[in-house]
């Protein structure tokens, strides 16, 4: 099913860059509906597609991934034409593998215009990748679909209550708490151990605060909101979580600390370099589905070709789904942009090379039943290169794993893959 799905997102992608080429072609136009399409792209590029009185979420269109198969729905928030003092935000989504549906409904009241606070309340019924960790602050992430979403398996489902504060303490610090209580359903075979118990479902109930600082970043008011005009850099993201045991049914009692800096130096129509670090750490007792898996994205399946999928962005393209997990744990991602081959003026493919190293490790592993799972103790690293916008914002992918975790048959340690990049 996964072969006729890709094809289909190769005439999704074409459909939009042919858009995007007949947009920006077009010469011989009022100005005013220039604007309007210019603002139009814009829209559609962070993800939503405006109505008079709601803006449709594009992120939940379509998608697909090992355990829902197609995932398809509808979901979007009002906007300031119906109200600038509230929003309600919802989707409803239906997996066709677990035939299930997926919901979320809640709203948010302006508390602030200058500080942009905003009161929110929400409750979710959905699934989850067990070990992600989600920053509060990325929750306005888009792109036309999700590679590594397409390879995993495993989720857990979670019923969750939320009420959240957003607040912007200056333009450059963005911060955001959360109190929230979901009970998880693991939709694979697990169990925690704790006080002589065997946990296979539970409730967590968490505090989190999030802070996100772009001290060289530039500011503007526009259309009565804060929108960033320069994106300078490094930018950093800090974020802490609490557990509370007791306090509405929690079963456990752990904390998380969680940091993210992104730096790039160059200028992007020429060589640049990026270099992103992730870490985190978590204390007490801390069940699977919230430990860390440091985003592997390589499918477990025998030959190279079996494995071609599609490239992350900040993934392990050569770290197997659900080979390592951790309760400590590091990355460092290098990536080394060259200047873009002029070949005409529409056509400009890029060469960018890679290296990442993840190192972590994780105690007491045999609390966690049913599961069999190695750490980072030794530290992971692979390099390789992309070969981005060759046609139609497709590309290609090479990468290597080698060091102390590097496999017996060499097969196994390459990961071949195309790339997609495109932007309105």
């Amino acid at each position: 099913m996964l072969r006729p799905f890709i094809l289909f997102f190769f005439l999704f992608c074409f459909i939009q860059v042919q858009s995007q080429q007949s947009f920006s072609e077009t010469s011989i136009e009022p100005k005013q509906d220039s604007v309007q399409k210019r603002e139009l792209l814009n829209s559609i590029g962070n993800g939503y597609y405006p109505t008079k009185y709601f803006n449709f979420d594009l992120r939940y269109l379509i998608k697909y991934n090992q355990y829902e198969g197609v995932r398809t729905g509808v979901g979007g928030v009002t906007n300031e034409a119906l109200s600038d003092k509230f929003r309600i935000n919802s989707y409803l989504v239906y997996g066709f593998r677990d035939h299930r549906f997926k919901y979320s409904i809640g709203g948010g009241l302006r508390l602030s215009n200058s500080t942009g606070t905003w009161l929110n309340v929400a409750y979710t019924d959905d699934l989850q990748e067990t070990g992600s960790t989600n920053f509060l602050t990325d929750k306005r992430f888009f792109q036309f679909f999700e590679p590594r979403l397409l390879n995993i398996d495993l989720f857990h489902k979670h019923i969750t209550k939320s009420v959240s504060l957003e607040h912007r303490l200056s333009s450059h610090l963005l911060t955001e708490t959360e109190f929230a209580a979901s009970k998880i359903d693991p939709t694979y075979q697990y169990g925690y151990v704790l006080d002589n118990d065997v946990l296979s479902n539970f409730h967590i109930s968490t505090g989190k605060i999030a802070l996100q600082w772009s001290p060289f970043s530039r500011f503007e008011f526009k259309d009565n909101a804060l929108m960033e005009t320069k994106d300078g850099f490094p930018k950093f993201t800090l974020q802490y979580t609490k557990s509370f045991k007791n306090v509405i049914q929690g079963d456990f009692n752990f904390s998380k600390v969680d940091f993210r800096t992104i730096y790039q130096f160059g200028k992007e129509d020429a060589d640049f370099s990026e270099i992103t670090l992730v870490s985190g750490i978590a204390n007490g007792d801390t069940p699977l589905t919230h430990l860390y898996h440091a985003y592997p994205n390589n499918i477990n399946k025998e030959t190279i070709l079996q494995r071609f999928s599609v490239a992350g962005t900040n993934s392990f393209e050569t770290m197997f789904f659900n080979e390592f997990f951790s309760d400590k744990f590091a990355t460092l991602q290098l990536k080394h942009y060259l200047k873009p081959f002029n070949i005409s003026p529409q056509y400009k493919p890029q060469l960018v090379l890679i290296t990442r190293y993840g190192i972590g490790d994780i105690n007491e592993p045999e609390r966690h039943q049913n599961v069999t799972f190695k750490s980072l103790k030794k530290g992971y690293t692979e390099s390789g290169f992309e070969i981005n916008k060759l046609l139609f914002g497709f590309g290609l992918s090479f990468t290597y794993r080698y060091g102390a975790y590097h496999l017996p048959e060499i097969g196994d340690n390459v990961a071949f893959k195309f790339t997609f990049n495109v932007t309105l």
